[in-house]
C-alpha cells in the first residue's frame, strides 16, 4: 500500500518482488524485445553491423586487437559477440536474440531504478514508475539501432552501475543484512569500470564522475567523529567502493598487457579514437543553442515560482504552475502535426534534450547544495555519461542508445517536484489537491511515447542509410539467416558470395572496398586485412600505406562496392585511394553491385 503525504515512507528500499512487479517487468521487457526483434524484421543497416560482425568474427578466430590489427573501439561488445560466434556457430539472428535480450533487460533496469528515486518521495511511486519507463519500449537501449552495438551495450552497463550504486545503503543508520557485507560496495564498484571497457567517450567521463563523487563522500565520511560512529561505516563502505573500481580497473589492465599490451590499447582507444572523433569545443556546447529554450526556460522557472510560498496551496495557481512546467512537452507534441517531414519531427522531439539535461543539472546543484550524498551524486553520473556520449556525433547522431538514462533524469525531477506537492498538502491539508509530479509524469510519458514512436517507427535517425521500399529479402545463407533487407543491396551481395566460392581460393586475401558487407561473418574466411571497414574513425592508413599494406600482406583480391546502402562513402581520400589500388590490381569481373580487381 502507497504512504499517504502524511507518512511518506522512508529511504529504505524493498527487497521483494510482489507479483505485479513481476507482471510489470515482463510486460516492459517483451514490448522492448518485440519492437527490437520488429526492427530487425525490416530493416538492416550493413555499415554497422558489418563492422560488428565481421570485427567480432576474426577475434573469435584468435586475431587480437590493438595486436593484430588496428582497432579505435573499446573490446567488450566484440568480444561478447566473438564468444557468440564461437559458441553457437556463425548465425546472425543470435546476435539479434541478444540484441533482444539487452535491450528489454535494459527496459526494466530503468524502470526499477526510477521505481526506487520515487518510492520514498512520491504517494502512487509504482504506478508512476510504471509511467515513466512505458516510453523506453520504443526508446530503450537497442529500440532504434536493432542490432550489436557498444554505445548499446555500454548504456545498460551504466543502469547496471547506477542500480547498484542505488541499492547500497544512503545513511550511516542503514542495516540492511544484503548491505552489511563490504561485497556489494566492491561489485558496485567494479561495476563502475566496465562501461570503459565498451564505449570509451561514455565510460570514462562515468567512471571519472563517480569515482571523483565516491572519493568526496569518503572525505566526509572521515572527517566525522567519534572514529568509532556509524561514519566508520560509511568510510568503510566508499573506501570499498573505490577498491572495487580500481581492483576491476587493475585487472582489465592486467589482462590488457598481457594479451595485446597497454601501450597499443592505449594507442588505439585514446589516441587515435580521440584524433579522428573527439570534436572541438564550441561543437560540443551546440546543442545548448537550441532556439526553443529562450521560452522553455521562463515558462518552467515561472512554474517553479508558482508552487513556492501561499500560492502553492491555491488550485488555480497549481493548475497554471502544471500548464507552464508541461508548456515545452505540449509544444512537442503539438509540433508533430504542424511539421509535414520527418525531419522537423524528429527535430522537435530531440530540442527536448538540452532543456532536459539543463534542468537536472541545476536540479543536481540544488540537491547537492543541501548536503552531500550518494543518491544527490546519481544524478551527476548520468549526466556525465549523456554528455561523454554527445562528444561522438552530437544531439542528432548519439543519443539513440541513451534514452533509458534520460528517463532517469526525469525520476529525480519529479522526485524533486513531489517535494512541492507534499508542501500544499502539509500547509492546505487537503488531500485532494492537484499533484504535481503525477501529472507531469503522465504528461512527459505521453510525449515521449508518442513522439518516440513516430522517431523510431519513421527510422529517421538512420536516415544516413537507404531504405528503400518493396518487400522484405532474405538471405539463402545460413550465417545471413534472420537478415532482412529491401533493396538490390542483398541480392548483389549473394551474388559476390557466389563468385568469390567459385573464384577466390580461401587462402587469398581480399581488401573489400569500402567493406559495407559483413563478408567474412558470411564466408567464414579469415581476414588478412588489418582494415575491414574504410572509415575515418577507423581507418589509420594514407593510399600510399594501404599499397604497401596490401603487399606486404599478399592481398591477391580488390572488390570495391559500387552500389552503396550508406548514402555517402565515407571512405578516406576514396579517389586517390581508389587510384593508387587500380594502380595495383587489374580489372577481372564487374559483378551487378561490385568490381571486381586482381592482382598479377
Amino acid at each position: 500500500m502507497e504512504a499517504n503525504p502524511a507518512s511518506l515512507p522512508s529511504a529504505k528500499l524493498r527487497e521483494r518482488w510482489s507479483l505485479r512487479d513481476l507482471i510489470a517487468a515482463s510486460t516492459l521487457f517483451l514490448a522492448s524485445s518485440a519492437v527490437v526483434l520488429w526492427q530487425n524484421a525490416h530493416l538492416t543497416i550493413l555499415w554497422d553491423l558489418s563492422y560488428v560482425l565481421d570485427s567480432s568474427f576474426r577475434i573469435s578466430v584468435g586475431q587480437l586487437p590493438y595486436r593484430d590489427f588496428p582497432f579505435a573501439h573499446a573490446p567488450l561488445t566484440f568480444l561478447i559477440q566473438a564468444a557468440i560466434i564461437r559458441l553457437f556457430g556463425r548465425v546472425f539472428f543470435h546476435h539479434v536474440v541478444y540484441s533482444a535480450l539487452v535491450g528489454g533487460l535494459g527496459t526494466v533496469l530503468a524502470w526499477r531504478i526510477v521505481l526506487n528515486t520515487l518510492r520514498a518521495r512520491l504517494v502512487h511511486s509504482w504506478a508512476v514508475a510504471l509511467i515513466l519507463a512505458a516510453p523506453l519500449t520504443v526508446l530503450g537501449a537497442y529500440s532504434i539501432l536493432p542490432f550489436p552495438s557498444y554505445d548499446c551495450d555500454c548504456a545498460f552497463s551504466i543502469l547496471v552501475a547506477i542500480s547498484l550504486l542505488q541499492r547500497l545503503p544512503q545513511d550511516s543508520t542503514s542495516r540492511l543484512r544484503w548491505n552489511r557485507s563490504l561485497l556489494h560496495p566492491i561489485a558496485a564498484g567494479a561495476a563502475l569500470a566496465i562501461p570503459l571497457f565498451f564505449k570509451q567517450n561514455i565510460g570514462l567521463p562515468f567512471l571519472l564522475a563517480a569515482l571523483a563523487g565516491t572519493a568526496l563522500l569518503l572525505a566526509a565520511s572521515l572527517l566525522r567523529i567519534p572514529r568509532h560512529s556509524p561514519a566508520s561505516s560509511e568510510a568503510r563502505r566508499f573506501g570499498s567502493l573505490l577498491a572495487g573500481a580500481f581492483t576491476a580497473l587493475l585487472g582489465a589492465g592486467l589482462v590488457i598487457h598481457l594479451t595485446v599490451g597497454l601501450g597499443n590499447y592505449f594507442h588505439w582507444t585514446i589516441q587515435f579514437a580521440a584524433q579522428r572523433r573527439l570534436p572541438g569545443f564550441q561543437t560540443m556546447l551546440g546543442i545548448y543553442a537550441e532556439p526553443s529554450l529562450l521560452w522553455w526556460i521562463p515558462c518552467i522557472s515561472l512554474g517553479l515560482v508558482l508552487l513556492r510560498g501561499r500560492l502553492a496551496c491555491i488550485f488555480w495557481a497549481r493548475l497554471a504552475a502544471l500548464g507552464l512546467l508541461a508548456a515545452p512537452f505540449l509544444w512537442t507534441l503539438v509540433a508533430l502535426s504542424l511539421a509535414d517531414d520527418a525531419d522537423d519531427r524528429a527535430d522537435s522531439l530531440l530540442a527536448l534534450w538540452p532543456l532536459l539535461l539543463l534542468l537536472s543539472g541545476a536540479l543536481t546543484l540544488v540537491n547537492l547544495r543541501r548536503g552531500l550524498s550518494l543518491r544527490g551524486l546519481l544524478p551527476l553520473v548520468a549526466l556525465a555519461a549523456i554528455h561523454g556520449a554527445l562528444l561522438s556525433q552530437q544531439l542528432w547522431g548519439s543519443t539513440y542508445a541513451i534514452w533509458p538514462l534520460l528517463v532517469v533524469l526525469l525520476a529525480e525531477m519529479v522526485a524533486f517536484l513531489a517535494s512541492f506537492d507534499r508542501a500544499s498538502y502539509a500547509a492546505s491539508g487537503n488531500l485532494n489537491s492537484l499533484r504535481i509530479a503525477p501529472a507531469l509524469a503522465a504528461i512527459l510519458s505521453v510525449t515521449l511515447l508518442i513522439c518516440g514512436s513516430l522517431y523510431t517507427c519513421s527510422e529517421e535517425r538512420l536516415s544516413y542509410v537507404q531504405l528503400p521500399d518493396g518487400p522484405m529479402l532474405h538471405p539463402a545463407s545460413p550465417a545471413l539467416r534472420g537478415m532482412s533487407l529491401s533493396g538490390p543491396y542483398l541480392p548483389e551481395f549473394e551474388e559476390l558470395l557466389q563468385f568469390a566460392s567459385a573464384n577466390i581460393p580461401n587462402s587469398d586475401g581480399l581488401i573489400l572496398l569500402p567493406g559495407e558487407d559483413p563478408f567474412y561473418f558470411a564466408t567464414g574466411r579469415v581476414p588478412q586485412f588489418p582494415v575491414l571497414l574504410f572509415d575515418p574513425a577507423t581507418d589509420p592508413y594514407s593510399p600510399d600505406q594501404l599499397v604497401e599494406q596490401a603487399r606486404a600482406r599478399n592481398i591477391r583480391w580488390l572488390v570495391v562496392k559500387r552500389d552503396l546502402q550508406i548514402r555517402e562513402d565515407p571512405t578516406p581520400e576514396r579517389e586517390a585511394t581508389l587510384k593508387a589500388l587500380q594502380a595495383v590490381f587489374v580489372p577481372c569481373r564487374n559483378l551487378s553491385g561490385y568490381d571486381v580487381y586482381r592482382r598479377p
